[in-house]
């Protein structure tokens, strides 16, 4: 008797577990069966009803960038667009997970929960979709950036819609590489999106930061005089600068890029002021961009000494920036502390205005009105009385540059973000190139290329 009660409480046990795993497959077949048709062991995708028969994907001017042909999956006939948006295109794989090839890809196909894959191509319904970006502003960024690693995004800050997004070192989609041991290295890292998915140290461009937390925190900021002797014992190690300054303002320390002035501005307002004035503007936390989300960032100062916070200020230290992140701190500065979020897939596109989607969206506010206003006048000087405003002849540009050490042997990442006040072209940028040099001079002419093709496209629309 009692080994029959063991047994059918065995019994019962087992279709308990049975009963609750059917429950959680019809669960996940109703919720997640296109996350399957997605999945790279999927052939159904990859092969004469996948992209062969997939829908157009256009930029905003009805350009297009992937449209198939004969069951052949073909791209713009320009080989610079081809390769400039390869990261946000894709190609004929799921190799760049975040392009839109990968991640709209059952949109694309026409996938239906009902019938799969199996709908004929004249029953399915119009699958294109229309992107935000210029083919054109990607171009010349692509062409500008020649060769070097690096990332180039631009969008307007009034309206989320991002016209350029570039990322490098990339490859012809119409013409894959076979990728093998003997060229690995030429092609490292060439499915990451740099736009979105990679970090960099940001260099002198964190000072933006800095400075936000000395305005919101130091009332007599504007009235003090620093000296910077081009390098300073601070914590027991020294902090050096691109030169000696001398006697200097809080402004011309912004303008001339002073290290000594941010290192000791980042010690005196302290860990946690300059952790709290970070987060608030971006660090520390990801951002979500149409259906992909950004890295998270780093400012992390809880274990750092004196001498590591005050070179956390200038930039240094383990801070982590990503171009992205920092086009949308730009934004928030020119929007008055609040971000629009940046999307580039356009609502009006058929398959999502059908679906009642918008991906206009504000973000939660980085700084006060009044700090964004300083901010960004301290960036409008550090153009005007610094750079010049013929670096963008055709915009009225707040900015700021970075060259950000990497460690010895390796040339620094070069930076530069920023956003044009033009009404006709409210454009936030962030350029990064890899082992670049100087902000101003390697990552600069991307900027100029981008803003100014990104500008055009705007006022002759």
């Amino acid at each position: 008797m009692k080994r029959t009660l063991n047994r059918s409480f065995l019994i019962f046990i087992l279709a308990l577990a049975f009963f609750a795993g059917m429950c959680v497959l019809c669960f996940r077949l109703f919720t997640q069966n296109e996350d399957w048709v997605q999945k790279p062991f999927n052939g159904h995708t990859a092969t004469s009803s996948g992209l062969a028969q997939a829908g157009t994907i256009y930029d905003r001017n009805g350009n297009i960038l992937a449209q198939s042909v004969d069951n052949e999956r073909i791209y713009n006939e320009d080989y610079d667009v081809r390769c400039s948006l390869l990261h946000l295109v894709g190609d004929n794989s799921l190799n760049i997970s975040t392009a839109v090839q990968s991640t709209y890809r059952t949109q694309l196909t026409g996938y239906n929960y009902i019938w799969g894959m199996g709908l004929p191509q004249s029953l399915r319904g119009k699958n294109d979709i229309k992107l935000t970006v210029d083919s054109e502003t990607c171009a010349a960024a692509y062409r500008e950036l020649d060769d070097r690693k690096g990332a180039c995004v631009v969008y307007n800050y009034r309206t989320g819609e991002v016209l350029c997004s570039v990322s490098t070192n990339t490859y012809d989609p119409q013409n894959p590489p076979e990728i093998n041991e003997e060229n690995e290295d030429m092609y490292e890292g060439v499915y990451l999106d740099h736009v979105l998915s990679s970090t960099y140290t940001p260099g002198s461009t964190f000072k933006l930061v800095t400075a936000a937390a000395a305005i919101e925190n130091l009332p007599d900021i504007y009235d003090r005089t620093f000296y910077c002797y081009g390098s300073e014992e601070i914590g027991g190690s020294d902090v050096t600068c691109m030169e000696e300054h001398g006697d200097i303002s809080f402004m011309d320390a912004m303008s001339h890029s002073c290290n000594i002035v941010f290192a000791e501005l980042a010690v005196e307002l302290g860990k946690d002021k300059m952790t709290k004035t970070a987060t608030s503007m971006g660090f520390n936390q990801s951002f979500q961009i149409s259906s992909n989300n950004t890295v998270k960032t780093n400012y992390d100062v809880s274990k750092a000494n004196v001498n590591q916070l005050a070179w956390s200020g200038v930039g240094q230290y383990t801070n982590m920036a990503n171009p992205m992140q920092m086009a949308i701190l730009c934004g928030a500065i020119a929007n008055g502390g609040i971000p629009v979020m940046p999307y580039v897939v356009d609502e009006s596109s058929s398959i999502f205005s059908a679906l009642g989607l918008d991906n206009k969206e504000q973000g939660k506010r980085m700084l006060s009105t009044e700090t964004a206003q300083k901010v960004g006048e301290l960036m409008r000087y550090t153009i005007s009385s610094y750079y010049g405003d013929d670096m963008f002849p055709t915009l009225t540009v707040c900015a700021k540059t970075g060259t950000a050490e990497v460690g010895k042997y390796k040339e620094p990442n070069a930076w530069i973000v920023g956003y044009s006040t033009d009404e006709d072209a409210p454009l936030a940028f962030a350029v990064v190139v890899e082992n670049g040099g100087y902000g101003i001079s390697a990552a600069g002419p991307v900027a100029v290329a981008a803003m100014t093709q990104a500008a055009e496209c705007l006022r002759n629309k």
